[in-house]
Formats: C-alpha cells, structure tokens, sequence
C-alpha cells in the first residue's frame, strides 16, 4: 500500500529493480487525456417515483406543469376583503363590514363576490374570491352585530398568495443534473409529477491492496496497518454520486488480483483501487491493467505534490483508476482528478466545500418577540458575500429549493439593516458561489439562454426582484447581468435612459405585451388593445388585474390608464403566470401579460406593444469568462432558434 518513489529501494527480499515511471504528465495533460478516452458517452437514465428518486440525479429538465398556488389564496384565518374599504380603519376608529353568507374553506370553491362595504369569513388556504384584494387576520376584528368591525387598515395583497406566485408554469422547476433531496421532491409533488427521469447511480468496485493491510475491527498484527482507504473511498463516491461496492483487500498476489479485478470491471461501471501503483517490484496493479481492455493506461505518473503515484485507466470503456497508498495523497488525488468523472458519470454538476458570513443587501423585516429564520441565497458582492433573501412566504416551497441556508434575526430585533454581517447556516457542508449571477425581471425565455450554460459545466443563479431590483443590485455589484424592460415616457424608448454609469445595455429580445380576456367576452372581440381598455374602464363591473410597483409590465398599464384607477387596480401580482390565472379562473375580467402566457392560459389576447427584454450588463464584469459564456450563448443561433419557437423575437 506504499505511496512510492522513483528512487525508493526495493521490498526486501524481492530481488527486483523499481521500475521508473514512464512519463510525468501535468494535471491538466492528464485530465484532458482522461476525459478525451471517456467522454462523450451516454448517462444512463431510469424513471423513478418520488419516493425511489432521492439522493438521484435529474437527467432531463423538469418543466412546472401548473401555477403553485394554481389560485390566489389566503395565508391566515380572516375574512376576504377590499383593502379600499379599510383605509380609515385603526385601533381608535373600527370600519363595519357586512359578512356574506359563506364561509370559504380549503378546497371550497368561492359562490359569492365580495363587494364594497363586505367580507367574506375565510380559512388558510382558501380561494379568495372575486372583489377581494385583501386578507384581514381574525385577531384584527370583533363582531358587530350580523358583521364584523375592523380595526386595521390593510394593504392590497396582505395575506394573500397570489396564483403562480411560488411556481409559474411554464418555467424550469428544476434543471438536469440537480440532486434530489427533500426540498426537490416537495417542488415535484407541489405540480402533481409522480414520477422523474434520472441518472443511474454508476456502480463503482472498490479494491483496496497490500500484504500489511487488515480491515477495521479485526486484530492488528505486527507490521500490519487498518485499511482506512476502503472506507474512505467508497464514503467518497457515495458522496459524490456513485454507488460503491467495496470489494475487500487483497494481497500482492498477481494472479489473486487479476482475478479479482476482472470480475469487478464486469459487474460493474467503473474500479477504483489504491495502492499497488508505485512500480515497485510489489506493485502489481498497474501490469494487471494492459490486459483488461483497450487501450488500457492512459497516464501512470502526474505532476501532483503528494500523489504523483497515480494511474489512470480506460479499459473498453469503463474507468479504472489505482490510487496513491497512503491516504492523504488518495484523498487528494480522488477529490481533485476523480470525483469530476465520477459526478459526471452520474449525471452530477461539479460540487465546492465552503462555510461563510455574509452581508444583507436590503433591509429585512422581523416580527418582534418571535426568532425568525429567514432563507438566503449567495451571490458575490463587490466586498464578499452577499445574502439574498429568497423567501416566498410561509407556504412556498421554492425557498428551501433556492437557498443555500439561512440567517436567524433574535426575538428581540424587528428588522436586520442594510449592510448587516450574518452568520449564515448552511442547509448543506457545501455552498458554490455561482459563477454567473443574475438578478431582475424573470422571463421564461431567460430558460433558453441559460440551459447550454449550466450544460456547459457552469452555475447560474437567477433571482427575480423585478427590474427596478435588478438595475439596483447592478449597481451595487451584486450580479453580472440585470435582466429589465422598462418604458421610458419621455423619450418613448425602452430600458437605456434606465442606466447608470458603469452599466451598459444588452440587447435581448422582444416579446408582445397584450391586454387579455377570457375568449368569448362578447366586450373585447374584435378591438384594438386601446379600445378594448377603454370599453373596460366605462365598465364599473369589469376587474383589472393589475401588476406590482416596479414592474415594468405595471408602468405599461399605468400610461394605459391614464391616471384611472379601476375596480381591481389594486389587485397586484408580481408576475405574468399571476394575471393570466385571475383572468381565466374569473377573479378578473382583464389585464396585460405577454403573448406566451397568455397562450398557455387558453385566453384572448389583443396585442398591445412589443416590448424590449434586455440586459443591463455590470461593465467591470463583462471580461469575465463566465459572462463571456452568457453572451456567446445570447447570440448563438441555437438559443435564438429556441426563443423564436418560444414565441419570442431576438433583437
């Protein structure tokens, strides 16, 4: 099990010279060599049910089938009302409302509308019903007679999760190559998907050899050593995607480890051994290699400090690699040249060990008197690690999915401020700092752009603030690229008169805003989207849905609007997926989303204006290779082809 040495003397006894190695290759030559005779090859894919697929590799895209929520729905026991019936409400001054007669429960569908002056009684979790934009919590209120009095105001979407708001369909749920743990598997159950396609763990033989070793709990005897490799590899592998089957450890016998080493590359994807490979007369499993297949030794030596003892190994197709002998410079050889095949192999993205602190880029809210959690996602900043708040709400599964760990805020703070240093928890020993970062306004033909890079080798994270959020965390240094579509008024133009010295635009592409109905709403066929708007607002009874502040879509609708503030105005999700489910489940009557969504949600759409998707790019960072790589990828006619089939105009 020695390491050995070009010069080291022979065993005693053995009466041979060492044999010297044949070529000292570098790290890099002997990667490429090794990649060059493994790869490209196919990752074997089986589908299994949820409950079978943990600790499994995706081997496909997963693409969310529906909205989750697939509804807007109540976060706390309350009553559904309008937040514009509340605005004088106060601890001193309580504002009546009348009930409805119904009570919305869990699975209930809502009968009744709630108009001015009423609410409706409703439970977590409930369908909020049309007319409503609010939630107010039952400790808000007391009964009034045949009503209730309300001694708080609320704000448009208080306790409400609106519809696609945690998953939007149509967007990647979770990409190829992801490990799927308990979060995963929530995500997948969360859109109904039984079952998924993954990669098949590769099954690797583990052999440990020397004369001295002895395995963990038998009696150590004189000159003999535990077998700590066996052990260690094969935790290694499990670790890193594979399924070991340890062998056992055999002596310096040729013909005993021929044996052994014959069957375990039959049975199995891939052997690793250690030890056996210094050349010494002892050393036998680096001969035992030219006969098991072709073409057999592809780098025996590399320029490693420790490790150089290594053997890499191609024998008809399946991996074998003989490790140094003494453990540190097998574990050292194993995580640095391995385990990138190994993960591979198994269908795994590269994986990074780290603990770290952080700095809060926003001002974070806190409920006094109670320790919050709150789930973080890490970017690079441009003075260290920046934690990114990603919660979605107490019911989103995303979160946990999305973060890399979480921050505690003490019972006794209300908020943590700008700029505050975290201790950061981490859901895993291992975070990565993504190699490309990007924040701002998500759109799913963002997917197209990113997919050839994470197949690509590299990390992406992606987080959707808005582009108002985006330009900001672009000017800070917090991200590579800010994805953005915002409408300038006074030069009528898109997105540049947004941008701020240090930050240049990307052109992206186009993609068609429009004002949608349900089909066959006898009041917007046939129109343009300036009268169809029109023929809403002289409508009392005709819902908006509206979108969140700092959205551009929202600054699209308020030059529509003129200064108008419909019925629904105040009813604003921050998303697409959102506004297409309010206006095809009935809660509204209109709104305006892009052309893809809206042709998901089987709805009338009345085009309204192109729009430009671009991206603010953070100048200093455009020389990096990872932006590079985004930037090729943006302009490559694969990517383009793709948006076009998305429905999608590349500028």
């Amino acid at each position: 099990m020695g390491e050995g040495m070009n010069n080291a003397p022979t065993r005693p006894g053995a009466g041979i010279e060492q044999e010297q190695f044949l070529a000292i290759l570098s790290r890099e030559e002997a990667l490429t060599r090794f990649d060059a005779a493994l790869f490209p090859r196919a990752v074997p894919v089986e589908r299994r049910r949820l409950a079978d697929a943990l600790g499994m590799a995706l081997a496909e895209d997963v693409v969310a089938p529906i909205d989750v929520p697939p509804f807007d729905r109540a976060n706390v026991d309350g009553f559904a009302a309008r937040s514009t019936d509340l605005a004088e409400a106060g601890e001193g001054r309580g504002v009546k409302l009348v009930l409805n007669d119904e009570r919305i429960a869990c699975g209930t569908e809502p009968a009744l509308p709630v108009l001015g002056g009423t609410a409706t009684p409703i439970s977590t979790g409930g369908p909020i019903p049309r007319g409503a934009d609010a939630v107010i919590m039952v400790e808000h209120t007391e009964p009034a007679g045949e009503g209730i009095a309300v001694r708080r105001a609320a704000s448009p979407g208080q306790f409400i999760s609106y519809a696609g708001s945690d998953i939007a369909r149509g967007e990647t749920l979770l990409r190829a190559g992801t490990l799927i743990g308990s979060r995963e598997i929530g995500m997948l159950a969360a859109c109904g998907i039984a079952s998924v396609p993954v990669a098949r763990k590769p099954k690797v033989a583990v052999i440990s050899t020397g004369d001295e070793l002895v395995q963990p709990g038998a009696p150590l005897p004189s000159a003999g050593i535990y077998d700590t490799n066996g052990a260690i590899v094969s935790a290694a592998i499990a670790e890193n995607g594979g399924e070991p089957v340890f062998l056992g450890a055999f002596p310096d016998d040729e013909a005993t480890l021929e044996a052994a080493m014959r069957e375990a590359l039959a049975g199995h994807d891939m052997l690793i051994l250690s030890g056996g490979t210094s050349k010494g007369a002892g050393d036998v499993s680096h001969r035992i290699i030219a006969r098991l297949g072709k073409p057999g030794i592809i780098a025996h030596g590399v320029a490693l400090k420790p490790g150089k003892p290594l053997c890499l190994a191609v024998c008809d197709g399946k991996p074998v690699v003989i490790l140094p002998g003494f453990p540190t410079s097998a574990m050292f050889t194993f995580h640095d040249m391995i385990v990138p095949v190994l993960r591979r192999m198994a269908g795994l993205p590269p994986r990074t060990d780290a603990h770290v602190t952080a700095t809060v880029p926003l001002r974070v809210p806190s409920e006094l008197g109670r320790t919050e959690f709150v789930m973080i996602s890490l970017v690079e900043g441009q003075e260290g690690l920046v934690a990114y708040p990603t919660s979605k709400g107490s019911g989103a599964i995303t979160s946990f999915a999305q973060a890399d760990g979480f921050v505690r805020i003490e019972a006794l703070a209300d908020h943590l401020p700008v700029g505050a240093q975290v201790e950061v928890t981490l859901f895993t020993p291992q975070v990565h700092v993504p190699d490309l970062v990007i924040i701002g306004s998500h759109c799913t033909g963002l997917d197209r752009v990113l997919a050839p890079l994470v197949q690509q080798g590299l990390s992406v994270r992606s987080l959707s603030v808005g582009s108002l959020g985006g330009l900001a965390a672009a000017r800070r240094g917090e991200c590579d690229v800010a994805p953005i579509h915002l409408f300038d008024e006074r030069t009528k133009s898109y997105n540049e008169p947004f941008l701020s010295p240090g930050l240049e635009l990307v052109p992206g592409w186009r993609r068609m805003q429009g004002f949608v109905h349900r089909k066959g709403d006898a009041r917007f066929e046939g129109l343009s989207a300036e009268v169809a708007v029109k023929a809403a607002l002289a409508d009392p009874a005709c819902l908006l849905v509206n979108r969140n502040q700092g959205a551009g879509t929202r600054i699209l609708i308020d030059a529509l609007l003129g200064g108008a503030r419909p019925e629904g105005y105040w009813n604003q999700p921050k998303s697409h997926n959102a506004v297409a489910a309010a206006v095809s489940q009935g809660r509204a009557d209109w709104g305006v989303t892009i052309a893809p969504v809206a042709d998901a949600a089987g709805l009338g759409f009345i085009p309204l204006a192109e729009e430009h998707y671009d991206f603010a790019l953070v100048s200093a960072r455009r020389e990096r290779p990872p932006v590079q790589a985004f930037l090729a990828a943006l302009h490559s006619p694969e990517v383009r082809q793709a948006l076009e089939e998305a429905g999608f105009r590349p500028a």
